[in-house]
């Protein structure tokens, strides 16, 4: 990607080298000024380093794709790019038309990762046919899945074929650290990477009044880094996890670069833990 700024480091399996933290664009889109400010940050966000911009067709009703051309326009080639199709799309034929005008609204005439946004009611054989064929011809880089739980992805994978299961996005927080126990695991030994949607939580980041939410300020006073800086780095601490959180303000997205590029102590990972456990016992996929 060639840009300095945010750790970039191996996708899983495929090698490519791509930034620790990205930015999400779910629900940007908005009023004129609001939109105007949502690009500024997308560029602001490409300039410090986070070239993973993530998106689907969902969004908006597409109107995110289009934001994300905007803010991209003449810097494609700096950019690692993620869309996705509806389950409500994903038949073979409406996998191959979705990509198509997902392109368009984006104005590439390429994805570096095209995703199932979630498990449907079309049989995932025939959308995995559509993905290995838009890889076969070039239009996408690598592909995935989201929201799959375990064996959901495990037969996605097999009907992928070629070891071509390259990732899954899917819902990761301090507060929902399910994954732990067997998705991340699984993803690891199969170098598939994990991308973290959501890492600051949908209900609320922890408050500063609450235990984990002083845990977490305390930490960041140590290591002069703010709450959330501190949590995108824990989030992030596994070789196969990148995160994709969403920023809507200047200050926000300079936050969010500033969650990678140096490390918390052992003494740290212990705190965060305690302060925030891993269930211990399986759980279903939390989902947005």
């Amino acid at each position: 990607m060639g840009n300095a700024g945010v750790t970039q480091r191996a996708f899983g399996r495929t090698g490519a080298q791509v930034p620790v933290i990205g930015q999400g664009t779910w629900m940007i889109e908005g009023g004129h000024d609001a939109e105007k400010r949502a690009v500024e940050a997308l560029r602001l966000g490409l300039d410090l380093g986070m070239t993973h911009i993530d998106t689907a067709e969902m969004y908006g009703g597409g109107r995110a794709e289009e934001l994300v051309a905007e803010a991209i326009a003449g810097r494609r080639g700096q950019v690692f790019l993620a869309s996705k199709v509806l389950p409500s799309n994903a038949s073979y034929d409406g996998t191959l038309k979705a990509c198509e005008r997902s392109l368009k609204r984006l104005r590439t005439d390429r994805l570096d990762l095209y995703m199932l946004h979630w498990p449907g009611s079309h049989p995932i054989r025939e959308t995995m046919r559509a993905l290995n064929r838009l890889a076969d011809d070039g239009t996408v880089r690598f592909v995935g899945v989201s929201n799959f739980d375990l064996e959901e992805l495990k037969a996605a994978g097999d009907a992928l074929g070629n070891g071509r299961m390259a990732f899954d996005q899917v819902l990761y927080h301090l507060g929902d650290r399910g994954i732990e126990r067997r998705l991340l695991p699984y993803c690891a030994q199969n170098g598939i990477a994990v991308v973290a949607y959501s890492p600051f939580g949908h209900s609320g980041f922890p408050s500063p009044r609450s235990a984990g939410g002083r845990e977490l300020e305390e930490i960041g006073r140590r290591r002069g880094r703010t709450a959330r800086q501190v949590a995108l780095r824990f989030l992030t601490r596994h070789a196969h996890v990148f995160a994709i959180p969403k920023a809507s303000t200047p200050d926000h997205v300079r936050e969010n670069a500033g969650g990678a590029g140096w490390e918390l102590t052992g003494e740290d990972l212990v705190a965060i833990d305690r302060a925030f456990p891993a269930p211990e016992h399986d759980t279903p996929l939390g989902m947005l």
